[in-house]
């Protein structure tokens, strides 16, 4: 029997649906997990580009509230409000606005966002493990975030949300690894109130 030459052409167009369709699904799973998610809380591990690591704890509220609660010593509190994301800086009294929206975090803040036309599937060396980069790529200057998620049936849509990687606009890269995370349940409003420490009076 002579043996049979399929070309590589055959095969490519043969893989490359089941390629897509399973990052498809991938997406799909994700979007459902984000859309599941209506609160979050958990302790996080931060991790700068220069490779120092603090600690505290995250609060989450969709849409467009997140709080991170530094420990104590680090005099540094990050919130969102709904509309913007504000770097506070108590030692030195300064303070930061930035649009959520125009942040690596605001794909995890908006439960209505496509993640199908800013996210793609990157290859991952554990099978358990799904890791979604997302972008905008008409605003490359709002950053990129990288999630890892681990499949977990107790967790909203079987996925776990472990941390991301993200790179905003200045190339500043931040490692956030997750812990004891808790969903769904009840977070105050006041939870992203926070003491504005800049002097009163009229502001530029």
């Amino acid at each position: 029997m002579k043996p049979v030459f399929v070309p590589l052409a055959t095969i490519a167009l043969a893989i490359a649906p089941t390629q897509a369709g399973a990052q498809a699904d991938a997406l799909t799973a994700v979007s459902n997990h984000l859309k599941a998610v209506t609160t979050m809380t958990a302790n996080f591990s931060q991790t700068d580009r220069a490779g120092k690591t603090v600690t505290g704890a995250l609060s989450l509220k969709r849409p467009g509230k997140i709080r991170f609660q530094y420990q104590k010593g680090v005099p540094i509190l990050i919130v969102g409000d709904g509309k913007a994301l504000t770097f506070i800086d108590y030692s030195v009294r300064q303070v930061q606005r930035w649009p959520i929206g125009s942040t690596p975090l605001g794909v995890l803040l908006n439960p209505n966002k496509d993640l199908r036309s800013i996210a793609k599937l990157l290859p991952s060396a554990n099978p358990k493990i799904t890791l979604v980069e997302a972008r905008d790529k008409k605003h490359p200057e709002y950053g990129v975030i990288t999630l890892a998620f681990s499949k977990n049936d107790s967790a909203p849509a079987g996925l776990m949300l472990e941390g991301w990687v993200s790179i905003d606009s200045q190339n500043n890269r931040t490692t956030v690894r997750l812990a004891n995370q808790r969903f769904n349940g009840p977070i105050s409003d006041k939870t992203f109130l926070w003491s504005d420490p800049r002097p009163k009076g009229p502001r530029g």
